[in-house]
């Protein structure tokens, strides 16, 4: 890996090049945890660098900073000659903190290659450089409302067979059509009302990455392609429904 120039960065699994802060906002407080942070180029100040790290329930933007040709390294009241001591300093998980006297561990490097859902409404956060602020809001100003769309497979509800359909989810509905095309769904699932979220390890001895909707009136079986693809689901899904309903638990099922 070379010294001191962009390129540095670039090699960095949690480098995600530039990226903006809404958006880094929005994928540490969705799949992140406290302490999982993310290095992007900065918006506002040309040649530098931003440290964004996810503290509980708000996400704080750290100055990274590089001196004359690239050669040095300052990151809050340190200073480093070469790359590899950059990242030595953050491989030993260093505490940030800015003036409210929140400290927060820089434990999970948050890696680009997440596959996160492809786009986001109005989302709400308050943070700045060294002056992170959380303001009050009305209950039912949530967090961002992630939306997700791909082909499932399911089983039917009265004849038990499996169908391949185009699952939309958007706010507080996920929608199934036949197919991506079609424009009239043939359900619109409420999630205000879902019960639970889980894989269906009954299932999956005959069907791969199988996991159920629990609703008052109904059980919905599902599968998708891939591992990877039912557990974004299942995060996601969960992750919607804590916000609509108000619980701070992951919704599973018992």
């Amino acid at each position: 890996m070379s010294v001191g120039g962009a390129a540095s960065f670039e090699q960095l699994s949690w480098f995600h090049g530039n990226m903006s802060r809404h958006l880094a906002e929005c994928l540490l407080l969705q799949n992140g945890k406290d302490g999982s942070y993310l290095l992007r180029e900065s918006q506002s100040n040309a040649g530098e660098y931003t440290v964004s790290v996810r503290s509980k329930d708000s996400v704080k933007h750290f100055r990274l900073q590089r001196g004359i040709g690239g050669m040095a390294y300052t990151f809050g009241m340190l200073s480093f000659d070469t790359f590899p001591e950059l990242l030595a300093h953050f491989d030993k998980q260093p505490l940030v903190g800015g003036e409210t006297g929140t400290l927060t561990t820089l434990k999970y490097p948050y890696a680009r290659d997440v596959e996160e859902p492809p786009c986001y409404e109005t989302f709400k956060v308050h943070a700045a450089f060294g002056t992170p602020q959380r303001n009050s809001f009305d209950e039912d100003q949530h967090f961002a409302n992630a939306s997700k769309e791909g082909y499932l497979t399911k089983e039917g509800g009265i004849v038990k067979n499996w169908k391949t359909r185009w699952f939309v989810l958007c706010k507080h509905e996920l929608k199934y059509y036949k197919t991506r095309d079609t424009l009239t769904p043939i359900k619109t699932l409420d999630l205000r009302e879902c019960q639970g979220v889980d894989w269906d390890n009954y299932r999956m001895k005959d069907r791969d990455n199988c996991f159920i909707l629990e609703f008052p009136e109904r059980t919905y079986y599902v599968c998708a392609n891939t591992n990877p693809e039912a557990e974004e689901w299942i995060k996601i899904l969960r992750w919607q429904i804590r916000h609509l309903q108000g619980k701070g638990d992951t919704i599973r099922l018992n």
